[in-house]
């Protein structure tokens, strides 16, 4: 069969991305691809090489007036998917409005996550925290707009699949979910090592996007309060490795006045595959800072090359990450972290212990696990009566 493949911006190398390249390479279907914003330059390089057709543009910023005009755009879209037997939309909120004028097919949505700053109350609080008054007000009438309209797309779904637990909680605290059965399925790791690294170089590692979400404030500041107690560690470093697009510009510029001039603290810019694939091998151990992630793949990544975590209790991680198993849980503070880093840095044979234990955990996060069960689902939903949502066919059926 064939399915179309609506994400509405494919511009960065970060986990929409990653879902689509694998789903491409591994399904057993034919795959359309639609998307509203493409920079081939920023993305995985192989994405160009798909079928792929560029919508109408769409901007990438998030303020309220650029989010309101791409969600109009979206809504009002029509895709050339006359060919396709099924609908498959990979969504963070936006995506859903592809709906509107597209739910002739049947339709899965593959929820990375509700739009998060309506249904995430973490991310709500710091972006309102970063308002004044009137943009507080803006972003309140904006979200209320939005959730009313986004509440409508929903209905339209054949079925949602759920990145994580906490993906799916966010939608419950929306009311997107109703009584049916909810399934969660996790994607499989990105970038992994057929063995656990024996290497443990003295740095520690912050990787991912490097966007005010994350956090990156947090592991700098865990550094410095790191070597300030442990001048016996001169030889420590810090590296953040990931990719800036324009919006966030100004956050790196933030990161590097926090950090100084300190010849300890380096950032890696829009690294490589390869690249990525060294610091992990070599990295003493992985901070993963982000406040309420969805999931956070970066971890699972750091535990597919042998290397212990120390994340954020919160989310995503708690997901992924067992407590003093393959590292560490933490309040988000530079205090909590740094004494974690203390405590793996000056006892080797527990990083190592942890690390080949997230090793092993890390294996059972499997590509082929998640894109068989998407080409299953696909397969149940392309009957007559599955291009209706669920609550309809269950109208007809009593």
């Amino acid at each position: 069969m064939k399915v179309a493949l609506y994400y509405p911006w494919i511009y960065l190398t970060s986990g929409g991305e990653r879902v689509i390249l694998e789903l491409v390479r591994r399904s057993r279907h034919q795959w359309k691809l639609f998307t509203s914003h493409y920079e081939r330059g920023n993305t995985f390089p192989e994405i160009g090489e798909m079928d792929l057709t560029e919508l109408n543009t769409v901007s990438v910023r998030r303020d309220v007036l650029s989010t309101g005009r791409s969600a109009a755009t979206i809504l009002s879209q029509r895709l050339p998917d006359d060919d396709c037997d099924a609908l498959f939309v990979l969504s963070e909120g936006l995506g859903d409005f592809i709906l509107f004028r597209n739910h002739r097919k049947p339709s899965i949505c593959y929820c990375l996550t509700p739009l998060r700053a309506a249904f995430d109350p973490v991310y709500r609080k710091q972006a309102f925290q970063k308002r004044g008054v009137l943009g507080r007000m803006a972003l309140t009438a904006g979200l209320a707009a939005f959730s009313a309209v986004d509440k409508l797309a929903w209905k339209r779904y054949s079925r949602v699949v759920y990145l994580s637990q906490e993906a799916l909680d966010r939608a419950k605290l929306a009311g997107f979910v109703s009584n049916g059965p909810t399934e969660v399925l996790y994607p499989g790791v990105g970038l992994s090592a057929d063995r656990p690294s024996d290497r443990f170089d003295p740095f520690f590692l912050i990787s991912g996007r490097i966007m005010w979400t994350k956090n990156v404030q947090l592991g700098i500041r865990a550094f410095q309060r790191f070597c300030a107690t442990h001048p016996e560690a001169p030889e420590a470093r810090l590296v953040i490795a990931g990719m800036v697009d324009a919006k966030s510009a100004s956050y790196l510029e933030e990161l590097r006045s926090i950090a100084g001039e300190d010849p300890r603290i380096e950032f890696r810019i829009s690294p490589s595959d390869e690249e990525l694939r060294r610091l992990y091998a070599q990295c003493y151990a992985l901070l993963f800072t982000p406040l309420n992630e969805d999931l956070g793949i970066v971890p699972l990544e750091a535990m597919a090359f042998g290397k212990p975590v120390i994340a954020v209790n919160r989310g995503g991680p708690t997901e992924t990450i067992q407590h003093e198993v393959q590292g560490f849980l933490e309040e988000p503070t530079p205090e909590a972290f740094a004494d974690r880093m203390a405590e793996l840095y000056f006892d080797s044979s527990r990083a190592v212990a942890m690390g080949r234990l997230g090793f092993q955990h890390a294996r059972l996060f499997s590509w082929d696990h998640f894109v068989g069960r998407i080409d299953d689902l696909l397969e149940e939903i392309a009957g007559m009566g599955s291009a209706l949502p669920q609550s309809e066919r269950k109208a007809i059926s009593r």
